[in-house]
């Protein structure tokens, strides 16, 4: 018994022994683990700091804190490392109480996802705790003592934009940086000379003397401004070395559009922290340049190119690669805007508040799209004059609004709309006359003092062409009752009213009413005649009318022909063949016939069809407070060569519609006959 009691214990504690000594291996590498966990979850969250204090003694007297943190906070932000993620690629090792764990390591640069192997991570037991045992090859593997970390880039060419003819609207071409060497600048006359440099650009002499005083390094050249290389300011200035003035040339977007053109192609600029965050994973740096406005950022993919990157260790003559990426510039875009009709559109509307569009009515090309005021995009490229800021100022920064994509109430331009939906639902007979009398109306007393007006009374009876002709709102407000809202709701619908439109330019969005539907009887009414809760962009307005020149179609509208090259129909058969010819007539008239009351938006040799109208804007029916906007839409039916839709901001008091119309007629005069 006691033998068999003894052989008991023995393999009990055999077992024991050999439990507590596998316990105590799987502890070991558990709490390795727990430390290699603690050390990489630091890492990919940039705490340097607490990485420090995860390093043995001996490590910290090899490395110091403050070059530990110096060391990785430059690397890897010169790098641009975003995204970090370990794991623990193969068996862990342990020797002599000595863990080590190999690991790689995941992350997106400025050479694009990158992905290293061979890290080890060793593991010492000290003070009860498991330390990291540091050395160069835990920032990159192979590093080794005095290497050194570079990473060299060479710009991308970002892509031009380009016309309908192939002129170039916006290019990286060269700026002149105008600046200071201290060193030579500081000897004699440093005063006359600041006051010299602040007359010629036009900036002030406080912009200057700041940058002089914060400048620590003489032979450090002070940029101050960057300036077109043949921008008037140069004129009296020179490259002086001597006197410490400099004018050096760099590499810089440049626009050729003027003001006609900048709310359209917009701008590039520094890109922000915020914006850096939001395009965390496109390769993109704090010292990169992103689109700010139009289509500089609305097409920023395609026009951005891809700089050519590489990482490096330099380890003394030798250059050791970790990464690297080829250039890839930029694509073009090519639009299809003629250049001298949108210049021709913006000098009709200089010193006005409004947009306007044009559009091929055959092939859906946008020719023009203007806003006004507006601005020159080199301004945001090179600097803001002490002259432009006053500028600015003093129009209250109106050139900051981008109007030709706002959505207006159309006015009187709706009565198109309204008779192309009366006519096909056989609602209006054109001949036949409606006899209306007086200046106001309504359809029964349940309006209460509600009032619908129209302008003119013709004393008589009118039909179609007399409604159009005098735009007469109760005409239209009747036809709009007769066919009700569903069968209106309908017909606008069918030319896209409430739709969200496919273009290459956000758009706002149009609407019927506020909440889609037309349900009170005074609102399906107002919305006949152009008032209401409908709201229509100036592309939309000239799409409306393109029907007249193609067949009773519109064409989808494009802007980018240089990826969207092909024409399609995008509502098509609005309009019937003999209500088509009905309708130009109708809207040829009240231009070109005798009588016309839209005369003045004749164009000699030509006959064009348009509506124009006064949109008011105001809280109630007796608010004599509010403003107007005045519309004129205009459309050559024969030659089918341009639809255009303008409208010019508070006309009240100026006379309305009128003082777009004009405006109108000049540019459909230079195009038909260009």
């Amino acid at each position: 018994m006691k033998l068999k009691t003894y052989l008991k214990l023995t393999v009990l504690s055999t077992f024991l022994i050999a439990y507590m000594l596998i316990s105590t291996s799987c502890t070991g590498l558990s709490k390795a683990e727990q430390a290699y966990n603690n050390f990489t979850e630091k890492w990919a969250t940039a705490d340097y700091s607490s990485m420090y204090e995860m390093l043995t003694n001996e490590s910290k007297e090899y490395i110091s804190e403050d070059d530990f943190i110096s060391r990785y906070t430059n690397i890897f932000s010169a790098i641009n490392a975003n995204n970090l993620t370990f794991e623990i690629d193969g068996e862990k090792i342990k020797e002599d109480g000595i863990i080590t764990i190999p690991f790689k390591l995941t992350m997106n640069t400025l050479t694009g996802d990158l992905s290293l192997t061979d890290y080890k991570l060793t593991l010492v037991k000290e003070d009860k705790d498991y330390k990291i045992k540091w050395n160069e090859s835990l920032i990159f593997p192979n590093m080794v003592k005095d290497d050194k970390v570079r990473v060299s880039t060479t710009q991308a060419k970002r892509g031009s934009i380009l016309d309908r003819n192939g002129t170039v609207l916006a290019e990286d071409g060269t700026l002149v940086t105008v600046g200071i060497y201290p060193s030579n600048f500081n000897k004699s006359n440093v005063e006359a000379k600041i006051t010299e440099i602040a007359n010629a650009l036009d900036i002030s002499e406080d912009n200057i003397t700041s940058k002089l005083n914060a400048n620590t390094n003489p032979e450090h050249f002070i940029p101050l401004v960057d300036v077109l290389p043949n921008d008037s300011k140069l004129s009296t200035l020179k490259n002086r070395d001597e006197e410490g003035i400099l004018l050096n040339e760099k590499v810089g977007r440049v626009y050729y559009g003027g003001e006609s053109f900048g709310r359209l192609i917009g701008y590039i600029g520094s890109i922000t922290a915020e914006e850096l965050e939001s395009n965390i994973e496109k390769g993109y740096s704090d010292t990169s340049l992103i689109g700010k406005a139009g289509l500089e950022q609305v097409y920023e993919d395609t026009l951005r190119g891809n700089d050519a990157a590489e990482i490096y260790i330099e380890r003394g003559m030798d250059r050791i690669t970790i990464a690297s990426t080829e250039v890839k510039d930029g694509n073009d875009i090519k639009l299809s805007i003629d250049t001298d009709l949108q210049n021709k559109i913006y000098s009709e509307m200089t010193g006005e508040k409004g947009a306007a569009t044009a559009v091929d009515p055959k092939t859906g090309e946008v020719l023009a799209m203007v806003s006004a005021p507006s601005y020159d995009s080199n301004t945001f490229t090179t600097y803001i004059s002490k002259t432009q800021e006053a500028k600015w100022e003093e129009n209250d920064h109106t050139d900051e609004i981008n109007r030709f994509n706002k959505t207006y109430s159309p006015g009187s331009t709706m009565k198109f709309l309204t008779s192309v939906i009366g006519l096909e639902n056989g609602v209006i007979d054109p001949n036949e006359e409606k006899d209306i009398e007086g200046l106001t109306w309504q359809e029964d007393s349940s309006w209460g003092d509600y009032k619908i007006t129209r302008v003119i009374d013709p004393g008589k009876s009118v039909n179609l062409k007399d409604a159009a002709n005098y735009s007469d709102n109760i005409y239209y407000a009747q036809v709009a009752l007769e066919l009700g809202s569903e069968k209106f709701i309908n017909g606008l619908k069918n030319f896209g009213v409430g739709e969200e439109l496919t273009f290459e330019y956000p758009m706002e969005t149009t609407q019927i009413s506020n909440d889609g539907e037309l349900s009170r009887d005074i609102l399906l009414a107002d919305t006949g005649y152009g008032q209401g809760e409908i709201m229509v962009t100036p592309l939309h307005m000239a799409l409306f009318y393109s029907t007249l020149a193609n067949e009773g179609n519109i064409m989808q509208p494009r802007l980018v022909i240089s990826q969207n090259s092909e024409s399609k129909v995008w509502k098509e058969g609005l309009i019937s063949k003999d209500n088509l010819k009905t309708l130009v007539d109708t809207f040829t008239a009240l231009i070109n016939d005798s009588g016309a009351t839209l005369a003045d938006g004749a164009v000699p040799g030509h006959r064009v069809a348009g509506k124009s109208g006064s949109a008011e804007i105001k809280e109630s029916q007796d608010d004599t407070n509010g403003t107007e906007n005045g519309w004129f839409v205009s459309v050559d039916p024969d030659s089918s060569k341009i639809s255009i839709a303008m409208i010019i901001e508070d006309v009240k008091g100026r006379g309305g519609s009128h003082v777009t119309i004009p405006k109108v007629r000049n540019v459909m005069d230079y195009y038909l006959n260009k």
